[in-house]
Formats: C-alpha cells, structure tokens, sequence
C-alpha cells in the first residue's frame, strides 16, 4: 500500500499536459470525421491546424513564463523533464503543425481521407514528446512502439499506391527487426543487472532501485565496464536506435519507405522520427552509458563516417529526387552523431555539444519541410517518381516556388546564406574541439560530394531546361504546378520557412554569440 501511494504521489499529471491534449485533440479529430458532412473534407484539417497551433502557443507561453531550467522526475522516475525537453517538445508540436498543413494540402488533392491522418499524426507526435522524456527503458520502449504503429499506417496511407502498401510492410518488417533488437538488448541489461553477483558487496546499496531505470543502469555500468554481456545489451540497443534514424548500415529500409510513403509522411519521417532517435541517443550516452564512452566512441566514430560517406555517395547514383533526399538523410544522420561524440568527448561538459545538435534539427526541420512542402504540390500521375525534369525553369515559372525551394535544398547542402551552412560550421568547430579528426574530414568530404548534387537540382530549377533535339518528338508536358495558384495559408507558411532559413543564416542571436 505505501509503494502504491508513493507511485501515486509522483504522478503530476499536469506535467504531460500538451500529451495529454494532443491525445484529446487527436479524438475530437476522430468525432468531426465520424459526423461531418459528406463532401467537408476540409473541415477535419483545418481544425486539427488550428488545434495544433493555439497548442504550441499555449506551450510557449508555458515554457516561456515558468522557464523550467532544472530537472524533474515525475511517475516513479520513469519520466524525466527539463530545459532540453522542453525544447524538443516544442520541436515536436511545431513538426507536427507543419505535417498538418502540408498534409491538409497535399489529402485534398489526392483525393485522401483526412480524419485518419491527422489523428494518427497527433497521437504519433505525443508518443515523441513522451519518448525523449523517458527516464526508464520501460517507458522508451513503450513510446517507442506507440510511435512506430502510427508510423507503420502513415507510410501505407494512400491505399491506391501499391508502392505506399509496399513501403508500409517494408517499414513494419525492419521496425519489427530493430525493436526486436532493442528489446533484446535491454532484457540483457535488465537479466544482468538484476542479479546479486554482478554486483558483488555493493549489491545491497542498489536493491531498493529499478534495474530499467537510467540511474541504476548507470551506477551498473559504470561499476562493470567490461562486462560482456553488459556490452553486449548496449551495443544492440544502439543498434535499435540505429535502425530508428537510418544510419549505415542500418539505413537498407530508407530509400524504399521515403520513396513510396505519402509526401508529408516523408517529411515526418525525415525530421521528426530522427530528431526523437538522436535525442534518446545522447540521453543515453550522456546517462545510463556514460561508463562506456571509452567504448562506444570509436564504435560511433566508425558509424558516423561510414554513414556520412555512404548516404552521400549513395544520393549521387540516384534520380529519384525522394530516394536521393532518403539517402542524403542518411547523411545527415552521420552529421548528427559526430554531435553526439563530442557529447561524449565532453561528458560532463556535453551542453555545447547537446545546444550545435538541436540547432542543426532546427534547421534541418525548416529545410526539409520548404522541400517536401513544394515537392507535394506536384500534381503528378505517379507521386512517388519525381524526377529533376519535373522542375525545368521553376524559378521562372512560379518564382515563389524556386525561392522556397532553393532556399531549402541550399539548407541542407550548407550553402551560405542559409541558416544549414551555420549549422554545419557549428557542428565542424565543436568537432574540431573534441578532438574528432577522422570525423571531422569526414563531414568535409561529405559536404562537397552534397553540394554535388544538390546544385545539380538547383540548375534544373533555376536555369532554362535544354533546347529538345527534334520539335517533333517533343511532346506538350502538362503543368505538375498548377496548383501553385491556388494554396493561401500554405504559400505564407513556405515562404515563412524560407525566409526564416536566410535570417537564421545571416544572425544567430545570443545563440551565435556563445560560439
């Protein structure tokens, strides 16, 4: 009775309250879709946009005004929030906001249902505010799969495509794979931790404790470093990880399931699912693994270069422009974990390190979705083939389109004066400090092979196509951006991101400052 009331007493539920909203909003979406009126697609969209937004604003205000800078725990310690939190909580809401509006545009012309979407949407979304919260294995797993069933049905929306059906299995199977290996990998932890001889005389000063929680698996690791078994139950849950944010070689599933899943899907997968992966990464390495950095650093160092060298030599081979963006996230991936090393270089001084990463997700968010948000107004027969001859002379036709999008694809190659070349000077320089020169001339290499074909998609859209061979065989294209005329809200919002990219590029404030 006295453990229950203890359990009892550190459930603060007012401490999830956005999840908790979300899951609430996410059923009213549920309600208006059941009762609307045949013929209101819009309704159900246009409520779930404003939802999400009075959400953010009402979290802002929130952080904004209490400012919690200290660490707190809450349900028995398997939830834990903080500064950090805070701010990939906002990160998710705002992700979720943006997946909204470019779903709600791109359902309407695919003719989709829309009540579906942006209910799994939400409850995706609160499953990673409470992911990158958890102080406890249960806790992450459980979030974890909560997140990846909405995932799995998100890919396979568009049930007229058989490639969005295809990605959908192909997506569940190595989901399936990498929770297996997860799970596999904390049952390990959790058979060694719980037993007495591991732990020798100072077994009694840990009994009282969770053998999940990050705290006492810390305290276990850090005590036997050289624990095979110990090892080996890290090494396959970064392994699950890995798989989560497609870095190599775990990365097989990427192309297929960013090529056949729904547009605003890919971006969802692109930005959100990634950023969740590398924020439980350097919770656990900074937490529960710390003991191991000595081990775990060249094996990151390893991953990350390999990753960075791969996805982008991969994306050069490619013409697909979702596959060749699906393997450019991979190299991104890489990128992102030569941050989480020097976390780990730091240890105890890791905020340096941690604040570059969640600037480069930030940015890395603005860059994907002005990309994915222009590429989902294509209207064309087969979504998923999208090719560069479809954006011949854009910049001409519908100037505002060209700008969002070079705008975008310039993020993410590094190109200054947008806001991803600061995120990748920021990464390279607190690289440098922690001493990681392999990687570092890795990120190097890497930026110039992006650069490569990235810019061979911006001549495409900012030059004129070449002159045809014979006006005979030419044949008269059909416009894929007719609907550029058409969008209000949507066109506010990308040219919101792009300008945001160019002035985070051009000042970074009190941020910029601290570098």
């Amino acid at each position: 009775m006295e453990a229950y009331l203890n359990f009892s007493n550190s459930n603060i539920w007012s401490e999830i309250w956005p999840e908790m909203a979300l899951a609430l909003g996410a059923l009213l979406i549920l309600g208006i879709d059941l009762f609307r009126k045949n013929g209101s697609t819009s309704l159900t969209g246009m409520v779930a946009i404003i939802f999400q937004t009075a959400l953010l604003i009402i979290h802002l205000i929130d952080y904004l005004a209490w400012h919690h800078t200290f660490d707190r725990d809450t349900f028995s310690g398997m939830l834990q929030q903080g500064i950090q939190g805070d701010i990939m909580r906002s990160f998710f809401l705002l992700s979720s906001l943006l997946v909204s509006i470019l779903g709600h545009q791109y359902l309407k012309g695919k003719k989709l249902r829309t009540g579906e979407f942006h209910h799994l949407t939400m409850l995706a979304t609160a499953g990673l505010m409470l992911l990158v919260q958890s102080n406890h294995f249960l806790m992450l797993f459980v979030a974890l799969e909560s997140v990846a069933v909405c995932f799995y049905t998100l890919v396979a929306y568009n049930r007229d495509s058989s490639k969005s059906l295809e990605a959908g299995i192909k997506y569940l199977i190595f989901g399936a794979l990498s929770s297996s290996m997860l799970l596999f990998g904390i049952v390990l932890l959790y058979g060694v931790g719980s037993n007495p001889e591991v732990w020798g005389a100072s077994y009694d000063n840990f009994a009282g404790q969770d053998p999940l929680g990050f705290q006492y698996l810390g305290n276990l690791l850090e005590a036997n470093p050289d624990h095979l078994l110990l090892r080996a139950g890290v090494v396959l849950i970064i392994a699950g990880i890995a798989f989560k944010i497609g870095a190599a070689p775990f990365q097989i599933w990427v192309p297929d399931v960013y090529h056949g899943s729904p547009m605003p899907i890919t971006a969802f997968l692109a930005v959100s699912s990634k950023a969740a992966g590398f924020f439980i990464l350097i919770n656990l390495v900074n937490g529960p693994f710390l003991g191991l950095s000595d081990f775990l650093l060249p094996l990151f160092g390893f991953i990350a270069s390999f990753t960075i060298l791969f996805g982008n030599l991969a994306a050069c081979a490619q013409r697909n422009l979702k596959r060749m963006l699906g393997l450019s996230g991979v190299a991104h991936a890489g990128y992102l974990l030569v941050a989480v090393m020097a976390s780990m270089h730091f240890a105890g001084d890791s905020d340096r390190a941690i604040w570059v990463l969640f600037f480069y997700l930030f940015v890395y968010l603005i860059a994907s979705f002005s990309v994915f948000g222009v590429m989902g107004l294509a209207q064309l027969e087969d979504d998923t083939e999208h090719e560069f001859s479809h954006y011949e002379d854009l910049a001409k036709k519908h100037p505002w389109l060209g700008f969002v999008l070079v705008s975008g694809i310039g993020s993410l190659a590094g190109i200054p004066p947008f806001a991803g070349f600061v995120a990748k000077l920021l990464l390279i320089s607190v690289a440098y400090q922690a001493n990681l020169y392999f990687s570092l001339v890795a990120i190097v290499i890497g930026v110039a092979i992006s650069i490569y074909y990235y810019f061979g998609w911006i001549r495409e859209i900012t030059f004129h196509p070449k002159p045809s061979f014979s006006d005979e065989d030419s044949e008269e294209k059909k416009d894929p951006w007719l609907l550029a005329s058409q969008v209000g809200m949507f066109k506010i919002c990308m040219l919101s991101l792009a300008i945001i990219s160019i002035v985070l590029g051009l000042w970074q404030g009190s941020f910029g400052d601290a570098f």
